[in-house]
């Protein structure tokens, strides 16, 4: 039977390539000073209204969400202080570096995420901009702000997972050299 080339499976491909192991498309920027700074509550997966200059500068790769916020305000979320830099070949259509961006969610969960934020201590912050299926996305969540200790703690068990690993794998080592 004569199976077209197309449609064999590659060897040793699983079927997802390397950049979409966790479901995402190309990964813009990462907010990893939010997830050492809050304990992460909740995520959610939002469209951002763009114009089209930023959309070519977050194909170049350009972007920050260091000091980025969103916001609830008229039952609209919207992204606040995300820095996403002028496209270099772009004319006088350019946008401004700091805007405010429109998210795009459901009602159920703006309500959702409106309701817990005005919780004490809660939050919510962008974790990611992704391109998913050829559209921008931003990876939001809602969280709890940690106090400096559980900060301490939370590098601490990072460093002591580190330490067992490492132990475990040198272990690994020496026996299989013992076996040779």
């Amino acid at each position: 039977m004569f199976v077209p080339k197309e449609s064999q499976p590659k060897q040793g491909a699983s079927g997802k390539s390397a950049k979409d192991k966790d479901g995402k498309g190309k990964i813009v920027a990462q907010n990893k000073k939010a997830r050492h700074d809050y304990a992460i509550v909740d995520t959610y997966e939002a469209g951002i209204v763009l114009t089209g200059t930023e959309v070519k500068s977050l194909r170049q790769g350009r972007a920050s969400l260091v000091d980025g916020f969103v916001q609830i305000d008229g039952n609209e979320a919207w992204l606040h202080n995300a820095h996403i830099p002028e496209y270099s070949q772009g004319t006088w259509t350019n946008h401004s570096v700091r805007r405010k961006r429109k998210l795009l969610l459901h009602r159920e969960e703006i309500d959702k995420l409106e309701s817990k934020s005005q919780e004490t201590g809660h939050t919510i912050v962008p974790l990611a901009i992704y391109f998913k299926d050829g559209r921008a996305k931003a990876e939001i969540a809602l969280a709890k702000g940690k106090k400096e200790y559980d900060k301490r703690q939370t590098l601490r068990e990072q460093q002591d997972r580190r330490d067992s690993d490492r132990a475990i794998a040198s272990a690994k080592r020496r026996q299989r050299a013992r076996e040779r």
